[in-house]
């Protein structure tokens, strides 16, 4: 039997492995294990994940790349704390990439791509008339990837996706529930409907109109939770607000 010793070396193994790391540390940061505005320490997350330091820093280095957190002198890596102007610069960019998505699926669309899209739509429509929105919030981010995917164009696909990431790091109220899912679901159709007749024009604004509906359901939601949490119970007590 050999021993690891005798194994004739190969990057590919080293990259995999910082790769899962990374994708583990990216994970628990989106997901809120890992707090904005925490720090991160090596040698503890390390040996949560089993592995040494070499592809912790790694992974941090590519995550402070992708604008998740940032590397400050003297105090290590600290997952970085966006806020709300920054949330709404982000949808601004995240709608002029997510228009330009849907005026290119327009010019290019091909029937696997229709029928993909006319899928999803249809399982959004399905879910929000039995009330699963776990499917319904799936689904709806497929819809967005496959847009993404279909125009083609690697680069704004990676910046969308870097851009979606970032929003997650503002988690000041819980958005455990979808905000107007009919209107949301009835400008999904309206995209798909221009895409359908290949009207770019068409494709580009609803894409446009659907992010800038987005951001104010957003808004109203955050603002509906500092309502709730201001008011008191039936106890006389105040609602207190929910995790992210």
């Amino acid at each position: 039997m050999s021993s690891d010793a005798e194994k004739p070396f190969h990057a590919s193994e080293f990259t995999t492995l910082t790769t899962r790391v990374h994708r583990e540390i990216e994970r628990r940061i989106l997901t809120g294990e890992i707090k904005a505005g925490e720090k991160i320490g090596e040698a503890a997350l390390a040996d949560s994940l089993g592995v040494s330091r070499g592809p912790v820093r790694e992974a941090i280095r590519t995550l402070e790349r992708s604008g998740l957190v940032s590397i400050i002198a003297n105090r290590g890596a600290i997952v970085r704390s966006i806020g709300l102007d920054e949330v709404a610069c982000l949808y601004e960019l995240r709608g002029a990439i997510f228009a330009y998505a849907c005026e290119r699926v327009a010019r290019r669309r091909s029937d696997a791509m229709l029928e993909t899209l006319r899928e999803q739509v249809a399982g959004m429509e399905d879910a929000v008339k039995h009330d699963d929105l776990g499917t319904y919030y799936r689904l709806n981010v497929e819809f967005h990837a496959s847009l993404l995917e279909f125009s083609g164009n690697g680069r704004a696909r990676s910046t969308y996706e870097g851009v979606v990431k970032e929003m997650h790091l503002f988690r000041q109220r819980s958005l455990s529930k979808v905000p107007n899912v009919d209107a949301s679901l009835a400008e999904h159709r309206g995209i798909l409907d221009a895409i359908a007749r290949a009207d770019a024009d068409a494709a580009r604004e609803a894409g446009r109109i659907h992010v800038v509906h987005g951001c104010r359901r957003f808004l109203d939601t955050l603002d509906a939770a500092a309502k709730d949490e201001r008011a008191p119970d039936a106890a006389g007590h105040r609602a207190a607000g929910t995790a992210d």
